[in-house]
């Protein structure tokens, strides 16, 4: 794949509260405006990026958003995760997820997971030093990524020939309301129980991009392997 790597931006302790939903649109959006024209890949890369996406999304996202809600002290933050978890679940989102990257013949094996690894285990410590504030904008952002995402991951999937598109259909819209209400989350946590301030508000946001780059632009090629 020819493509430019984005290089993540400068952390920022003093990114201010008023701003937080413009950062993480404009974030969001350097990502969606980074992403290789779908139409100009080879089969082997789309297959890749939908490979190396379910690889981290199956098994990543539920205990992501568990862990959140764990890490979150005000109890009016509660409800807002338990309704997301409760829907991810439910619904079967997983199952959903499992059955596109079947459809797509992009199902993940051991190179796919082993090329967003690195950046994944740093991700999943992030995660494990249960932060609420850090651990709630992480997850506004991914969501609001996602959204963003799933137009582009049906695009690869079409190029592919697959026509499976209840996980695209479905979390093209239902993660609208997910990320409006992580943001109020976000919002309620940092007021009651503020982040430190020697730490960055936005560290799990700059891991969490890694992950995405690699699952974009990392090749599963012999190095990952012998990484």
């Amino acid at each position: 794949m020819t493509t430019t790597i984005t290089t993540p931006q400068e952390r920022d302790n003093s990114v201010a509260l008023s701003s937080i939903p413009e950062t993480i649109n404009g974030l969001i959006a350097d990502l969606i405006a980074s992403l290789p024209n779908p139409r100009l890949l080879t089969n082997s890369e789309r297959r890749g990026i939908i490979a190396r996406y379910t690889s981290v999304l199956e098994g990543n996202f539920i205990y992501w958003m568990t862990a959140t809600l764990l890490a979150a002290k005000s109890e009016d933050v509660h409800p807002i995760l338990v309704e997301n978890l409760h829907e991810e679940i439910s619904d079967a989102h997983p199952i959903m997820m499992r059955k596109f990257a079947i459809a797509a013949h992009a199902y993940p094996e051991a190179s796919d997971a082993l090329a967003v690894d690195e950046d994944l285990t740093r991700m999943r410590r992030f995660v494990g030093k249960l932060s609420g504030v850090q651990s709630l904008i992480t997850m506004a952002f991914f969501e609001g990524f996602i959204q963003k995402f799933m137009e582009y991951l049906a695009e690869l999937a079409k190029g592919l020939g697959s026509t499976e598109m209840e996980y695209t259909d479905v979390h093209g819209v239902c993660v609208v309301a997910h990320t409006t209400g992580l943001i109020r989350a976000f919002e309620i946590e940092n007021e009651r129980y503020p982040l430190e301030p020697e730490k960055d508000l936005l560290e799990g946001v700059h891991l969490l991009r890694a992950v995405i780059h690699s699952i974009v632009f990392r090749e599963n090629a012999s190095m990952a392997v012998a990484a």
